[in-house]
């Protein structure tokens, strides 16, 4: 009991309450029980063993408190991926729909939610909107569970061109077997996994002859978009990113989601 006291430190047990993951208790001995419940464990120091909390995902920084909150958030992804039919996973399937999904990015969510889930499922995915852990650096993170592959994603009040970057390369990892891997993803992974979705979205050739021409307005950026069948928002957070015109430019283009998790 002790020990896991002083993980109770270190999970983030007051965003877990505010998101009704776990309920509301006053001593620390409540909250161990409650946290070994969330869990699904007999001692909460079995959830450091990461041999058995392999996971594929994509954040912006690593400390130990963003470690707990990724086991928190992928823990109740893995809850509510339980609710969710799936087919047989079928990697094959997934790549045949990318072309599909991408053309998902010109629509607003309430058009796209359900048709992705769908398509998911029929690969063999339960994907799950979460809200933001505080801490975590999390955008979304992929796992098997059992049969089904889980595939989480963070999504309340994201920009559209985050979240597809995401999305794809959570694809990224399902597509080139790294949640497989017994102790998650390394950098390169990682890296692999950005070039994947960063590709998808926006071909590099087509990107690289837009981008260095110089002639970057808020009209050659939309017909840019247009030839590539793609949301504007989507180009104009790659040319941020890649440092051709700066963070508080054209983010009049962005598409900004709320999705309710």
């Amino acid at each position: 009991m002790d020990t896991d006291k002083e993980l109770i430190k270190k999970l983030p047990y007051s965003e877990m309450v505010k998101n009704k993951w776990v309920p509301e208790v006053k001593t620390q001995e409540q909250k161990v029980v409650e946290l070994r419940k969330f869990f699904e464990v007999a001692k909460l120091t079995i959830i450091e063993n990461p041999a058995i909390t392999n996971i594929a995902c994509r954040r912006l920084n690593e400390s130990e408190k963003s470690d707990f909150a990724l086991l928190a958030w992928s823990q109740q992804a893995r809850r509510e991926a339980r609710n969710i039919d799936t087919e047989p996973i079928n990697i094959k399937l997934l790549q045949e729909k990318l072309p599909e999904i991408r053309k998902m990015t010109v629509e607003e969510p309430k058009e796209f939610c359900p048709a992705l889930t769908k398509m998911m499922s029929e690969c063999g995915i339960a994907l799950v909107f979460l809200p933001h852990i505080e801490g975590s650096f999390l955008h979304g993170a992929t796992f098997q569970e059992d049969r089904k592959i889980v595939m989480g994603l963070t999504v309340r009040g994201k920009d559209a061109d985050r979240f597809w970057f995401s999305l794809f390369h959570e694809v990224a990892h399902i597509i080139m077997g790294h949640i497989s891997k017994p102790f998650g993803t390394d950098a390169d992974d990682e890296h692999d996994a950005d070039k994947f979705a960063r590709d998808i979205l926006i071909d590099e050739v087509a990107f690289n002859a837009f981008a260095k021409n110089g002639y970057l307005t808020r009209a050659t950026i939309s017909q840019f978009a247009a030839r590539m069948g793609i949301s504007p928002g989507i180009v104009v957070g790659r040319l941020q990113k890649e440092n051709f015109i700066p963070y508080n430019q054209f983010n009049d283009l962005k598409v900004r989601y709320e999705i309710t998790a």
